[in-house]
This record gives C-alpha cells, structure tokens and sequence, in this order.
C-alpha cells in the first residue's frame, strides 16, 4: 500500500484544523451538527435583526415574554405581512434565535409550531363543503386543489421560507433531527415532524440529487465528514481514510444542491476477485495493492446514511442501482456485484428469542457436546454466553466446535425472523427490497469488538445478480419471501 503521512498534503484552503491524524474523530450528531449550526448563525446573522427582539431566555425554558415574540413572529411569517422578503426575514430572525437557545427552549419553539400553526378551521370546513357541493360536475377538480390547499397548514408555509435562506435546507434537515431527538417523550410534535418529512421528502427526491465519487483529492472537509459519519466500521485514521479510497477502492455519496459537501448516504466498495469473506482483510493496511483492471467483483462493504433529519427518505436502493451502473461503465469485467454486511441486530435478537429456535434440527449428539464443552443445555442464552467465551479464549478448535450452532441461527434469524411481515434485519430489509439474494453466511468475518457484539462475528453476502433482480423483488414485494441460495437452506 502507499505511504500515507499524518494529515493531508493537498492545497484546499479547508484544510484539516485537527491535530494529530490519528486523533479520534468526532461523532457525527456532536461536532458536525454544532459546526454546521454555527456556519448557518453566522450566515443568517447578517439578514437577521437583532435577537434581543425576540428576548434573551433563560435556561430552562422560555420566558413569557419571549415565547409571545416568537408566536408574533411567526404568525407574521405565515400571512407574510409587509410581503415575501419580509416574511423570508422574519424567518431568519427566528431560525437564528433558534440557533442561541438552550435545549428547554429550543423544544418550547417546536411545540409551539407544532400545536399553534395548523389548518384554518374555517376555510377546511368551507373547502369541503364546496367539495362536496361540486362532486361530479365540471367545478371537482377545481374544488379539489382548493381542498388541498386549504388543508395545508400555516407551519408548512413557514418552513418552506427558511428554504429560501442561506444553508436554510439543511437548517430545516437538522430542525427535524432535533424534532425527532424529542418525539418519542412529546408526541404533540408529530404533526411537525411529518410536515417535515413531507417537505424533505419532495426537496430531496433522487431526482435532484447527484452521484459523486469521493477520492483522495475531494476537499479535506469532505473527507473530515466521511470519518465522522461512517456508521459500519469506525475510521481509525487518515491512513485508514487513505486506504479505503485507494486505486482498488471506490467510494460514492449523493449530495444535493443545496448542501453541496454534506453526504446524505454513501458506500465504501472493494475491488475483488471473488465474494470476500472477511472485513478485516478488506481493511488491512498493510495489504498489497490490488490491480482494479484484474478485479471480477465490486464488494459493498459499508453504506452510511449521514443526516439524521432525513429519516424516512429512501436514498438507499436508488444509491445502489446508481454506482452499478457507475462501476459497470468504468470497470466492464465485473461480473459480481455482492456486499459484505453486517447483522446489528442479531445478537439483541438472540437474548429475546425462545430456546426451540436454537436447538430445533440439532441432532442428539451435537447436543450432548456442546454441554459437555460448555457446561450448560444448548439455549438461547447458552449460546450467547458460548459466543462472548469462545471471542475471548481465541481457540481455533473452540471456534469450529461452536460455528455450526451460530450460522444454523443466523439462518434462521434472516430467514424466519420477523418484524411485521419483514425480516427482523433491517439490513435484510435494505438488500431484499433491493432485490439482493443471501448468498453466504461467513464465520469469523468480524471479529472486532462491535462485530462480535451485534453479529456474533458473522457477516452476510448478499449477491445482486442482475438477470435476477427482477424476480427476487417481485417474490419480496409480493410475499415477503427470504430469497436465498442452496448453501444458506442447508443451514435450516
């Protein structure tokens, strides 16, 4: 692999402020987030008035006084008073006193948008009426799109206003994440959070966005984001970052317009010959350098979601289709396009799950060895306390002993397992809606710590074979139907 030195060598005026490379990367939801509100203040401040209009509150809450300010000036921005630009100011000014406030107030100004600014009770009751009155003559359409727009509330057209604002997309972006931070203690803001999703959900359709390759050269504060958000497997360093952008290495994020270097999702891929079977070599640094031109396989290896705001836009299998169609342009000999996935929620999964899962098909005498090698009746929770010794004792003659018991589980659990009528796997989930088939069950594929804790170690292909993706979406879409190879039935 190629020397890499702490840092970046690159001319981009957004260098790096960071100290050592190998420091450890902030979180996404903290330094970002903080950066990216600052950056909007800091733009929004020169159209702004002074917040002292509005008050100073105190921590903990809002003041009367100040709450008022803020219901004024929101329902000025919402019959845009003085006109548009007028209103789009208004907008500014409390998007950046919203940006000063304390957590306690912060939620104050989303209760109150979301209690206080719905529909005009008045022109719905009148636009249904008219609706009704208009059924089956010439007037219905017309009565219908009245219908529609009456029924559109007064929070919708004031967070359509902070779109028209510097970085006001992804304030709104960052707006629904604090939204939904509170959601699960204050169900009186749903009727805000899915105003947002809808508005987010026309703002940010894959038809607005762009597939880009992010390489070595991507400006540096691109490249600080990719280590923050990747959510599969940490970036330890600069030189990781560097080895996961090599020659034989790709990686692709959509971006919209309006956010220009902020990743809604991306994908980190590896050039193979033939599926991997293993992340840790698919992350050695120390590995040579592998010929691309030689490549028959591009490994999906990792897929993060980055905006937390944005949950419930599908960038997912559209990503997918995108950078195969990229790569089959840019490399034609692949052959195989196939991922290396993880399963986050087998473990929690297992300490639920009833014994007859674990031992149904295990023949007497596998039975009898794994109490006799482990102390204890094959369970649920035997199996899990089995998994955490054998990681820790690193025994080769352990680990074999132990591994039919696991991937006859992890079979079961991706293809029986249900949340709904889905798979339990929200991985599953993504590559069966994606019209992926499970491939293989690799053992020992992660045996990093988070690996072992949510996969018990093991790691999934899921294989998308393009003469079949058709049929296997139209067996899951249709019957939720686990699609699988031969090699993972025999596991049941």
């Amino acid at each position: 692999m190629a020397n890499t030195t702490p840092g970046l060598a690159r001319a981009d005026a957004a260098a790096p402020a960071a100290g050592p490379a190998d420091q450890p990367p902030a979180r996404a939801e903290d330094g970002l987030l903080t950066a990216s509100l600052r950056r909007v203040r800091s733009l929004w401040s020169r159209l702004a008035r002074s917040v002292d209009e509005i008050g100073h509150p105190a921590a903990g809450g809002m003041t009367r006084r100040s709450l008022d300010r803020v219901r004024e000036t929101l329902n000025e921005c919402a019959i845009e008073r003085g006109g548009e630009a007028s209103a789009r100011t208004r907008a500014a000014q409390i998007g950046d006193a919203y940006l000063r406030l304390d957590e306690a107030s912060r939620l104050d100004v989303l209760r109150l948008l979301s209690t206080e600014f719905g529909a005009d009770p008045a022109r719905v009751t009148a636009a249904v009426a008219e609706w009704q009155r208009s059924i089956g003559g010439n007037a219905q359409p017309l009565a219908e799109v009245e219908l529609r727009e009456a029924v559109r509330t007064r929070r919708n057209g004031i967070l359509r206003q902070f779109n028209a604002l510097p970085a006001g997309t992804k304030f709104l972006v960052d707006l629904r994440a604090d939204v939904l931070r509170h959601l699960p203690r204050e169900p009186a803001l749903a009727a805000l959070d899915r105003d947002l999703e809808l508005l987010l959900q026309s703002w940010f359709d894959v038809g607005f966005l762009s597939l880009d390759r992010i390489t070595w050269d991507s400006p540096a504060s691109l490249l600080e984001k990719l280590i923050a958000y990747e959510a599969v497997h940490e970036i330890r360093s600069w030189s990781d970052l560097r080895n996961r952008l090599d020659s034989d290495r790709r990686c692709y994020a959509f971006f919209h317009p309006r956010m220009p270097l902020e990743p809604l999702i991306f994908v980190e891929v590896a050039l193979t010959r033939g599926l991997a079977d293993n992340v840790q070599v698919l992350l050695d640094e120390t590995r040579r350098e592998f010929d691309p031109r030689e490549a028959d396989t591009a490994m999906f290896y990792s897929i993060s979601n980055t905006q937390v705001g944005l949950r419930g836009v599908s960038f997912g299998n559209f990503l997918i289709k995108r950078v195969v169609s990229a790569l089959q342009r840019d490399l034609p000999q692949l052959r195989q396009f196939s991922t290396l996935s993880p399963i986050p929620a087998f473990r929690s999964w297992l300490k639920k799950a009833d014994d007859t899962v674990v031992t149904s098909g295990v023949r007497e005498r596998e039975l009898k060895m794994f109490d006799a090698t482990f102390h204890e009746p094959l369970g649920a929770a035997a199996l899990t306390r089995a998994i955490d010794f054998v990681a820790r004792a690193n025994d080769p003659s352990l680990s074999d002993l132990l591994k039919p018991f696991v991937l006859r589980t992890v079979a079961h659990y991706l293809t029986e397992a249900k949340a709904g009528d889905r798979p339990h796997c929200p991985v599953a989930r993504f590559h069966q809606s994606n019209r992926a088939r499970l491939e293989r069950l690799n053992w020992l594929a992660d045996t990093a710590p988070k690996g072992i804790a949510q996969s018990a170690g093991v790691m999934v292909n899921y294989l998308y074979r393009l003469s079949h993706i058709d049929d296997n979406h139209e067996r899951f879409a249709r019957e939720g139907q686990v699609v699988a190879s031969s090699e993972v039935r025999k596991l049941l």
